[in-house]
């Protein structure tokens, strides 16, 4: 049996991020992975500028507190004033160009109106209240690096070095499936024996959430022919493939056989809790592959293996350099006396306090225990948890993106 950290290994150094990159302007590119580095084509900011709205002034002209001094042009953001004359103020706004001369920019509040000009009411330092041109960002400056996915501070950073686009890696395209003629789809009458099919509407927003184009090829019978026909038509467009449930030995399960028809299928058996068995493989296609994972059937085991190993594969996949979502060392608020020897991924939320609880119900078929934590408590084999211990707990923000 593999161990959590074995799993995660194997699938990421199998993983390749797609080859396909396209520049994209920066109203769509947030969210997208970035492809290769990029340098700023300006400094920022590309003069010196205020940093407040006051009067831009000499130091050798406001030796004391109180001097009045004649304001000799008014200087708006967006203009560029003249040199400014010694013995004289100059009436300035935030972000406008500190003039040639001006060594401080005296904030508006520590001024007031006198009769022939501005009285100082404040003996400023050098530089005091001046962005200095560059100080944030230098001519060539590499500001992002390949690897990331783009947030809106990142857009408003390439967007402030001068760049109208960025080179991304194009959406990975994934095919979903599901077999077992037990599953009903929401809305339809559910008949004895049969369930509604969750995985599909929670695995579609999970590769959505993540930014994958998702490709959903429904509800397969249960036969063999019908399953290896699904599987090429998953393949012949797809970078990856992922269904639930089917994968055992049953007579009724043929998803096993099929990837082993149509590619190669390794069963590995983690010791994980919730979870366990996961198939990983791939299948044939013309000049390639498609990556195959078959998750396991069972709702909350689904959305747990997704969450702590599908994530991070698809990450890669996509281009994403570091797939390691944070945790936090946080105080357990309850016991966890009897320990599995796998490790456990424990539906758990913070509380007020700054403590972690735990639901009541750890059981694998108790999908609302995922609606009720914010997060996953992440333990070790065989740890008894007593209540004040440091727990590691990761939040879903961390895992759903």
């Amino acid at each position: 049996m593999l161990s959590f950290e074995q799993a995660l290994e194997k699938l990421l150094s199998a993983a390749q991020a797609v080859e396909e990159i396209r520049s994209l302007p920066l109203t769509a590119a947030a969210g997208r992975v970035l492809a290769v580095p990029q340098q700023s084509t300006v400094a920022s900011p590309p003069l010196d500028n205020s940093a407040m709205d006051g009067y831009a002034v000499r130091l050798a002209d406001v030796s004391a507190a109180g001097i009045c001094l004649p304001v000799s042009q008014r200087i708006p953001a967006g203009t560029v004033g003249k040199p400014l004359q010694p013995g004289t103020a100059a009436r300035i706004f935030t972000g406008a160009p500190v003039p040639v001369g001006a060594d401080a920019v005296v904030m508006q509040e520590r001024c007031e109106h006198g009769e022939n000009g501005v009285v100082i009411n404040h003996v400023p330092r050098a530089n005091e209240n001046i962005r200095r041109a560059g100080e944030d960002i230098a001519v060539g400056d590499q500001i992002l690096e390949a690897g990331i996915k783009l947030r809106p501070q990142d857009i408003a950073l390439a967007a402030s070095a001068g760049l109208p686009e960025l080179p991304v890696y194009r959406r990975l395209r994934v095919g979903v499936f599901f077999t077992g003629d037990e599953l009903v789809q929401p809305g339809e009458p559910l008949p004895p024996g049969a369930i509604y099919n969750s995985n599909r509407y929670a695995l579609r927003a999970l590769l959505e959430g993540l930014g994958c184009e998702v490709r959903d090829l429904g509800t397969v019978p249960d036969n063999l022919e019908s399953t290896r026909d699904a599987l090429r038509r998953a393949a012949s467009d797809n970078d990856l493939i992922i269904t639930s449930g089917g994968v055992s030995v049953g007579e009724e399960d043929h998803v096993k056989p099929a990837v082993e028809a149509e590619g190669q299928l390794d069963m590995w058996k983690i010791a994980i809790k919730p979870g366990k068995p996961l198939a990983f493989g791939e299948v044939r296609r013309e000049g390639g592959k498609a990556w195959f994972i078959g998750l396991p059937g069972n709702p909350v085991s689904a959305i747990v293996t997704f969450l702590i190993m599908v994530r991070p594969f698809v990450l890669r996949l996509q281009g994403v350099a570091n797939v390691t979502p944070r945790t936090f060392n946080l105080r357990a608020d309850f016991d966890w006396l009897r320990p599995d020897v796998r490790a456990e991924f424990l539906r758990a939320r913070m509380n007020e306090s700054g403590g972690v609880d735990l639901h009541p119900n750890q059981g694998a078929g108790v999908v609302t225990s995922l609606c009720w934590g914010d997060g996953l408590v992440m333990n070790r084999p065989s740890l008894a948890i007593n209540k004040g211990d440091s727990v590691r707990f990761v939040p879903y923000s961390e895992l759903l993106s």
